[in-house]
């Protein structure tokens, strides 16, 4: 049983809110939803826009200062970033918090195996011994859903206090190209460093929890390095029978080098690529084990035996997620990929290739090693062609900060139990942007779980876990506003 509710104040009034607006507020989730913010495709440009105006909107009933702002230059322009303000309150005396969440979603592709229109939000009942009650959508979980925690957060607080945040002095920057790279947040950042420094501290409700009802803080996330190449041969597509075993066929010769990425322990072959990595200390590789965590289960989650646990030699399967770089081929293609038959030698092949990264590894070092290796296994009378799609720091942040140790009694006084710190083998650009230019830790905050099926069809987002989000914020709130010193 939570504890938050036996304390007086206006902290309880503003749990007794969320749950009285919990239908209109899944309701207000479910609009947003509605928008196919999809920042890849130039197709949806004017639906992102609407899904930024639209989170500004609720910004500005909550009582914040509300800005649209473009992205990118008048030749190359991007997708706005919505950046909202609270006031700071006449006794507030803790840190300046920016709160850091983007409304952009992934592609729906492919669209035949969702169980329903992904554009169109659809309420599931739980399955016993399965997901809760539950909203799917594209989004739902990645990223508007967990925003929506805040968001809804924001809006008790105003209700109840008469102060934007309850007086707690709030930045909020929501992103419309997390899911497209980021690639115009850093000139973003970087033409407001005076105005982002003036922060303490970073909030990101992006990650996820160990398992229903088991709450967790996500203390470091790893870095990427996202390329495609392209190794090109002859001018144009041949003739298998007349041109076979004459000459380098590009898709061929393409998945003999990609196959030599790794040695027979599962390392990547790169020189240096394990120069910068921080290794694992004793008393991380010991809370980890004490987590529980069962990877059996997980691999059984997926479709995959135990023996599918396989990996990087000499690390189990957490600390191969947590703390271990990874290189992976997301994409491969050359020639023909259609129905029947076409007998041709490709002209060229490319693959995909990122690099997920640890703390202290640097993108582009990585990357460029990766160009050079491809340099030195070049076929004869190939070339290359490099493309770089994107890159971001890995981030581990101290565990004894105030800030974290407010975040952990929010969760704890809103759901009744104390989260576990955890790492992610996913990665947030943002956080190691936001280190390197402005010198702010974050506070990974999620409540996803891992079969929401972020990225794929049937994405969803559980009501218990949006409840148990919004509760924890609403909570964070109150733990600010009692949190001295800047």
């Amino acid at each position: 049983m939570s504890t938050v509710g036996k304390k007086q104040g206006p902290v309880a009034a503003v749990l007794e809110r969320l749950e009285s607006e919990e239908p209109a507020a899944i309701n207000r989730l479910i609009e947003w939803l509605r928008i196919p913010s999809i920042s890849t495709d130039p197709a949806y440009k004017e639906d992102v826009k609407t899904a930024a105006e639209w989170a500004a909107a609720q910004l500005r009933q909550a009582g914040l200062t509300v800005e649209v702002l473009p992205t990118g230059t008048k030749e190359k322009p991007g997708h706005p970033i919505v950046m909202a303000r609270s006031a700071r309150g006449p006794e507030y005396r803790g840190p300046h918090v920016l709160f850091y969440g983007h409304y952009d979603v992934q592609p729906v592709d492919p669209v035949n195996l969702w169980e329903s229109a992904p554009f169109e939000p659809v309420m599931k009942e739980a399955v016993p011994g399965g997901p809760g009650r539950r909203l799917i959508a594209r989004g739902a979980s990645d990223d508007k859903g967990q925003v929506m925690m805040f968001l809804e957060s924001l809006r008790a607080w105003k209700q109840v206090s008469g102060l934007a945040a309850g007086g707690v002095e709030f930045t909020v920057m929501l992103e419309g190209e997390e899911e497209s790279g980021s690639t115009n947040l850093e000139a973003f950042v970087s033409a407001r460093v005076a105005e982002l420094k003036k922060c303490r501290v970073c909030l990101i409700s992006d990650t996820g929890m160990l398992g229903r009802d088991r709450p967790a803080i996500t203390y470091g996330v790893r870095g990427l390095t996202y390329t495609e190449v392209v190794l090109h041969g002859p001018d144009q597509d041949l003739h298998s029978g007349l041109w076979g075993g004459r000459m380098p066929n590009p898709a061929n010769e393409l998945v003999k080098i990609m196959a030599q990425l790794w040695d027979a322990d599962r390392r990547v072959t790169i020189p240096g690529f394990y120069d910068q990595v921080r290794p694992i200390t004793d008393k991380e590789r010991s809370a980890w084990r004490g987590l529980g965590i069962d990877i059996n289960e997980e691999l059984k989650g997926i479709g995959l035996p135990p023996e599918s646990d396989v990996g990087e030699k000499g690390y189990t399967s957490i600390e191969r997620a947590w703390a271990r770089p990874t290189a992976e081929i997301n994409g491969i293609v050359g020639g023909y990929t259609g129905k029947g038959a076409k007998t041709v030698i490709p002209a060229h092949a490319s693959a995909k290739v990122s690099f997920r990264l640890v703390a202290d590894q640097e993108p582009a070092k990585i990357r460029d090693a990766f160009f050079a290796w491809c340099r030195q296994h070049t076929p004869p009378g190939c070339r290359w062609e490099f493309i770089d799609h994107s890159g971001g720091y890995g981030v581990t942040v101290p565990t004894d900060s105030p800030a974290l140790a407010a975040a952990a009694r929010a969760i704890e006084r809103a759901v009744g139990k104390r989260p576990e710190l955890i790492k992610s083998g996913g990665s947030i650009p943002v956080a190691g942007l936001l280190k390197s230019v402005l010198g702010i830790d974050t506070i990974f905050m999620g409540f996803a779980l891992d079969d929401d099926r972020v990225h794929s069809p049937n994405e969803k987002f559980e009501l218990a876990c949006y409840r148990m989000g919004a509760k924890s914020h609403a909570v964070l709130i109150d733990e600010l506003r009692s949190l001295g010193g800047e």
